[in-house]
């Protein structure tokens, strides 16, 4: 690509001549080398010359050699460009060593076959976000790069809605707030998260509203502002009302009814990345959540629809 006019920032003229790609998937690219101006490997604010060269290696998709399986999907929306699809508890979003096969991904290339984007590699095609094996509720799933870059942006900037009910141990003083905690890897402990003050954890914010409060138990709404790995279920377990049924950050008697954490992904909303439209989704409470939730409010002693 030749560089016509003078002072522009290396990323910002990419952006501006490969505009199916986002601006962050090429300050990666340039981070990793695969950028050149004139030759020669420079930084993603290089302010650039006319008459200037510039050159990019688009790495070629890796071979996927992750199975289709025909395990149904509830789809509640879907289109050229993206699903909607609400994730039952149990299911594992995408494969991972010694676990290849009965994932998400699985089901969605026997369902989209070759219409997932590739930017995730080849073990998280069309892959977004991620919701927990024992997590269910609405996952977005980009079925090409122009999607997925849209979509990934929306998270990065908070502006995608991701909205969660949980039911938490405990009755929670304050009827909304917020929890600002740095999350990362458990020191000691490396399957666990953890909230750290260390160089090594990253921003996470979750906002709660109390629903409803129960006999020894409090029924939640959350919205994140950040998605961190386990971030609900770790700052519940910061104030001190860990997540129903968790069992990895749940006391060590575990309801075994809720066959995991009692924490469901009920809303979600975003900018369509072609029409510019916004679109909201939601999805109802699972049976295991809803029969532990109305058990709790027949043992309050409150008559509930």
């Amino acid at each position: 690509m030749f560089v016509e006019g003078s002072g522009q920032r290396l990323d910002k003229f990419l952006a501006s001549k490969l505009k199916d790609m986002s601006r962050s998937a090429l300050q990666k690219l340039i981070a990793k080398g695969m950028v050149a101006v004139d030759g020669k490997i420079l930084t993603k604010s290089t302010q650039l010359s006319a008459g200037m060269t510039v050159s990019v290696a688009v790495p070629e998709p890796q071979v996927l050699n992750v199975l289709p399986e025909d395990i149904p999907l509830n789809i509640v929306y879907e289109d050229n460009d993206l699903l909607v699809i609400n994730k039952p508890k149990g299911m594992v979003v995408h494969p991972a060593p010694g676990n290849y096969s009965g994932t998400l991904v699985n089901a969605l290339l026997a369902h989209c076959h070759e219409s997932l984007s590739g930017i995730n590699g080849v073990l998280r095609p069309g892959i977004v976000h991620r919701i927990d094996k024992d997590t269910s509720g609405l996952l977005l799933v980009a079925k090409n790069d122009f999607a997925h870059h849209s979509l990934a942006e929306q998270i990065q900037a908070h502006s995608l809605t991701r909205e969660y009910r949980a039911i938490v141990y405990g009755s929670v003083r304050d009827d909304t707030g917020v929890v600002c905690a740095p999350i990362g890897r458990h020191p000691v402990e490396r399957k666990r998260m953890a909230v750290l003050n260390s160089s090594g954890a990253r921003e996470a914010i979750t906002h709660y509203f109390v629903e409803e409060r129960l006999p020894g138990f409090t029924y939640l709404r959350l919205r994140l502002k950040t998605g961190r790995t386990h971030q609900i279920r770790v700052h519940m377990l910061y104030l001190g009302h860990p997540v129903a049924g968790d069992p990895v950050y749940g006391p060590k008697k575990i309801i075994t009814q809720l066959q995991g954490q009692c924490l469901h992904a009920g809303q979600i909303g975003f900018i369509h990345p072609r029409s510019g439209e916004y679109m909201e989704f939601s999805a109802p409470l699972p049976a295991c959540f809803a029969e532990f939730l109305n058990k709790l409010q027949k043992k309050g002693g409150v008559l509930h629809d």
